[in-house]
């Protein structure tokens, strides 16, 4: 069975059709993602666009060749434009139809009315810029951990530079209104079919992009806290296992540090809660100023943070924690207006041991912390073998005395 142009025209429109109806349905799931939308309409311009050429010679050439390029142009446009939408990017309304408005300019050029080899050079040349152009954009976002951004990129590009071979295609089979045997090209058949290919490629990959950004965006709203942006409790203890885990391979020095707001309660009762939660964003902000960018710091609940520091000795990690501390008095003196004068405490706990115990270690960071607040608040506190041992005669004898008065209370009972 030979397949032929005509063929792939009528193939071409439905698949066209159905996938930009289903991206359509998509979109219609999660409207979020607009770019889909324009994507599935993008698919419609082109099954409009190719229906009109499988018109030719039967239809003026106005419609055949001139309005169904144009379409064609406006297709390509607008799947660029979707990607630009797709990372947040504006709509360029000018670009989107300079492809389409181009074509129709040369098109009544009367220098240009029968040079279809030159008219055939641009239209390639256009839809090659709009195409390379799309896998621009996708690269311009590749900072984003798509792994289906990268097949799109490499799609688009290949497509691009292929589409350019109906330059030479044109000069060996001269594009004119008379030659009715280049529908039997081998060269536009394989064009063809490697266009219908592409288009169900393309479809498939920019719909998984859409949904493996809806996949990350949810796992991340699961780890990250949304007043700070910071990783929550869940986030914070999973990259502290696993920075244990390769802690093991290559021990360094880690120190963990527990921070607490001091008198957060009283700011949230003088002040409203609104101005407490832009007090947690200013201290969010001192302390990510102050860590480096491979230090792992998270929201623990309320006003406690916790951070952690890998490969750091003692005095620099008491001094980022200092740092902190002196950043966020000084910021936190005003905030919107209003005299907070917040201040944090700080617990530290530094381990040189090849293994990290991380619950131990938030233990003696705790406190570190605990007699930070003991001793005046605003300050740091370095956990140390003798601060643990009176830390844990405090706790003995506080559950003596409270089991002594358990005991009297059941006496006088009986």
């Amino acid at each position: 069975m030979s397949l032929d142009v005509n063929t792939l025209f009528m193939v071409t429109i439905y698949v066209e059709a159905i996938l930009g109806l289903l991206l359509l349905f998509a979109w219609a799931q999660n409207t979020a993602i607009t770019a889909v939308c324009w994507w599935g309409f993008a698919h419609l311009i082109r099954a409009a666009s190719v229906m009109l050429f499988g018109m030719y010679g039967v239809a003026p050439d106005l419609i055949t060749i001139d309005l169904a390029n144009a379409l064609l142009f406006t297709a390509f446009a607008v799947t660029w434009t979707g990607a630009r939408v797709f990372d947040g990017r504006p709509v360029e309304p000018v670009y989107l139809v300079t492809g389409a408005v181009l074509w129709l300019l040369v098109c009544r050029l009367p220098v240009l009315a029968d040079a279809y080899d030159i008219r055939a050079f641009i239209a390639s040349g256009i839809i090659t810029a709009y195409t390379w152009l799309t896998a621009y954009e996708f690269w311009r976002g590749r900072s984003e951990q798509l792994v289906s951004r990268w097949p799109a990129i490499f799609m688009l590009f290949a497509h691009g530079a292929l589409f350019l071979l109906r330059t030479p295609l044109v000069s060996m089979l001269p594009w004119s209104p008379s030659n009715k045997e280049m529908f039997g090209s081998v060269w536009l058949t394989v064009l063809s079919f490697e266009a219908l290919l592409f288009t169900i490629s393309i479809a498939f990959i920019l719909l998984a992009m859409a949904k493996e950004r809806t996949e990350l965006r949810h796992r991340t709203a699961a780890m990250v806290d949304p007043l700070t942006g910071i990783a929550n409790r869940r986030a914070f203890l999973y990259e502290a296992g696993q920075l244990a885990k390769r802690h093991l391979a290559k021990p360094q020095r880690t120190a963990v540090l527990l921070i607490d707001l001091d008198h957060f309660k009283s700011i949230n009762d003088r002040f409203g809660h609104a101005l407490g939660d832009r007090v947690l964003e200013v201290f969010t902000e001192a302390a990510r100023q102050s860590l480096r960018s491979s230090d792992l710091i998270g929201r623990l609940g309320g006003e406690e943070f916790a951070a952690i520091m890998h490969d750091v000795d003692s005095e620099k990690a008491v001094a980022t924690a200092e740092r902190i501390r002196e950043s966020f008095a000084q910021v936190a003196q005003e905030v919107d207006g209003r005299p907070v004068c917040a201040t944090v405490s700080i617990g530290i706990v530094i381990c040189e041991a090849p293994a990290l115990d991380m619950p131990e270690l938030l233990a003696q960071a705790d406190q570190a912390l605990y007699f930070a607040k003991e001793r005046g608040r605003n300050r740091v506190e370095v956990a140390s073998l003798e601060m643990l041992l009176d830390r844990k005669e405090e706790q003995d004898a506080a559950a003596a005395q409270a089991a002594s008065q358990t005991a009297a209370a059941k006496s006088a009972a009986a």
